[in-house]
């Protein structure tokens, strides 16, 4: 799946009575997931539709210009306040890795499944793990360490390097969850800023470098295809919004897991729209990956219980 605005961290838990109100926030946070994954994985459904006749280029300007235009005007009223950042040169580079998932996840739709692309890119969660360890110090013990190595393990079952069927488009979403998980990375780094500060400069960031560089690779957009250019840009806003309020009303560790639903929708739209369906190898490797990905969340989720 192509991957939204990371979920800004270290928000505070709601402060909520025990009880009812807790489990109605919790649910509210789980459905906002589910909802906001199901978008993205349609925006990824209509990109994969575009990429058989247009540049990845194109379609990811046209990804990062519509959610600029709607997010300014949402901003307008404060749009230079909201810009002024503490860390603007971790904020460019956030934006840079974020474009480059987007783009890198975007041009290999044009050669693989859309359900192998999301399965591969699926490993970004345990790879934020792992570079919170190496660059922010926090801890990892051996057995989420493990887990990301299966994580890994699973990724290259579905990639199958050094066998007939290996097609090199699927390190693309490899490389893309990487940048994905770099971009988290900086998240963390640029705390100090508001969420909506770090959403304008990734609007402002992937604006900018695509527009400059969609003249070399412009094709004329038939006028067939124009909803699919506005809709790219319109589901991604939407549904990075709705991720968003969903890790503000619910525990990451306790709604993380569902994102994973991406892979159920991601093959869905496969089938009923190009009639392809993910081999064996594909799902073994994506069961692997949904359950290293998933134990490595439970153990962050007891080790931040243990910390509080």
């Amino acid at each position: 799946m192509s991957q939204p605005d990371s979920p800004p961290p270290g928000i505070p838990p709601i402060l909520a009575p025990a009880g009812s109100t807790v489990r109605s926030t919790q649910l509210q946070g789980i459905l906002l997931l589910l909802l906001s994954i199901f978008i993205f994985t349609m925006m990824d459904a209509t990109a994969k539709h575009l990429a058989e006749r247009y540049h990845p280029g194109q379609i990811v300007w046209a990804r990062f210009s519509i959610n600029f235009l709607i997010v300014a005007v949402i901003f307008a009223p404060r749009f230079r306040q909201t810009m002024v950042t503490k860390r603007p040169v971790v904020q460019l580079f956030r934006g840079i890795t974020q474009l480059a998932s987007g783009g890198l996840f975007f041009t290999s739709l044009q050669w693989i499944g859309l359900a192998e692309a999301t399965a591969i890119m699926d490993i970004n969660p345990v790879l934020i793990t792992l570079g919170a360890a190496i660059f922010l110090g926090e801890r990892i013990g051996i057995r989420r360490a493990l887990g990301i190595i299966t994580a890994l393990c699973g990724a290259m079952i579905i990639i199958r390097p050094g066998l007939g069927v290996f097609q090199p488009a699927a390190l693309l979403p490899l490389i893309a969850a990487f940048t994905y998980a770099a971009g988290a990375i900086l998240t963390r780094v640029a705390r100090e800023d508001s969420t909506a500060t770090s959403i304008l400069w990734s609007a402002t960031v992937g604006t900018v470098i695509t527009t400059l560089a969609v003249p070399f690779v412009w094709q004329p957009i038939a006028g067939t295809d124009i909803w699919a250019f506005l809709l790219i840009g319109s589901l991604g806003t939407v549904a990075q919004a709705m991720l968003i309020r969903a890790f503000a009303l619910a525990e990451a560790a306790a709604i993380a897991p569902f994102g994973y639903t991406g892979l159920i929708w991601a093959g869905l739209w496969g089938w009923l729209f190009w009639g392809t369906l993910p081999d064996r190898w594909t799902l073994a490797g994506a069961l692997i990956i949904v359950g290293a990905g998933i134990y490595v969340w439970l153990r962050e989720a007891r080790a931040m219980q243990k910390a509080g």
